[in-house]
């Protein structure tokens, strides 16, 4: 007989990649003949998972609870103790929401530390209305001289440097463009009331790192096209917060300027006549308000 054929192996079907998710197109209003920003670069979604529990057996629940009741005594002393020691005369007390500020870096959405388009009425030269939307987001980094300017890294290490968070914006021209950034510390309440007074003037010119994006109007924002910058450590979060500004088109600045000195009454220099010293100063300074209020409200759901 002849030999039987063997029979072909079925074809491997084919995998094909998922699609991207859909790009974030932003939604304010623009003036006549302005071009609209770019979609926003990839976003690394900082948000911690919820663990899963898994079925224990009723003998082991009951041990479980045991050892429980037992450890509440050992638990209450502990607790007593930090208590009073919070109480001695002359250690300043942790402003509410200070321990929920320092977990907010995984605890936190990113839309919640870095909300997609952000308002600032009154944020531009003369009060002038402001609107940001964000167009790059970083995954969250380890402390280093590659996101953070080289004297905050040396002053916020002896302190416990946790981690950084990053993101650029544009305005609603897309005319310039702002990384800010955000550090996480272990710093106490006293630690951080000290390192917040004068942060920028101590600091000198050490300009934060500028974050680019492929295919946004932040492409070409790099080193050489910072222009100002502000660096803020509120006395009531262990968190310092930072930002950048520049051209989009990207020009090159010699000289940086701190934005106090970039928004200084009189100035006629191109950085300043641009308002990129009140794009700098003024996300900031919301950004440290949504920090505040989102600190306060894990607070308050932590005692419900």
């Amino acid at each position: 007989m002849p030999p039987q054929a063997t029979p072909a192996a079925p074809a491997r079907p084919t995998v094909r990649p998922t699609a991207a998710p859909a790009s974030f197109t932003p939604s304010y209003g623009r003036a006549p003949g302005h071009r609209a920003a770019p979609p926003e670069a990839p976003v690394e979604i900082t948000t911690r998972l919820r663990p899963v529990r898994d079925r224990r057996s009723a003998g082991r629940t009951a041990a479980v609870a045991v050892c429980a009741v037992l450890g509440f005594g050992l638990i209450g002393g502990a607790l007593a103790g930090v208590w009073l020691a919070a109480a001695e005369p002359g250690k300043p007390a942790e402003p509410a929401g200070y321990a929920e500020a320092r977990e907010l870096w995984h605890n936190a959405p990113v839309d919640t530390l870095f909300p997609r388009t952000l308002a600032g009425p009154g944020a531009g030269p003369g009060s002038a209305a402001r609107t940001w939307t964000r167009i790059v987001v970083a995954p969250d980094a380890a402390c280093s001289p590659a996101v953070l300017a080289e004297g905050l890294l040396a002053t916020v290490e002896p302190l416990g440097c946790e981690r950084v968070l990053r993101a650029t914006y544009t305005d609603a021209t897309a005319s310039s463009v702002i990384t800010v950034g955000l550090v996480f510390t272990r710093a106490d309440a006293a630690a951080q009331r000290t390192l917040g007074r004068g942060l920028t003037a101590r600091l000198g010119q050490d300009v934060p790192p500028a974050l680019s994006g492929p295919s946004t109007v932040a492409a070409r924002f790099g080193d050489r096209q910072r222009a100002s910058w502000w660096t803020s450590a509120p006395a009531d979060l262990p968190v310092v917060v930072t930002a950048v500004s520049g051209f989009a088109d990207g020009r090159t600045v010699d000289a940086p300027q701190p934005a106090d000195r970039a928004t200084a009454e009189g100035r006629t220099d191109a950085v300043a006549q641009s308002g990129l010293g009140h794009e700098a100063k003024g996300i900031t300074e919301r950004l440290e308000r949504l920090l505040r209020t989102t600190a306060t409200a894990a607070a308050k759901e932590k005692t419900r």
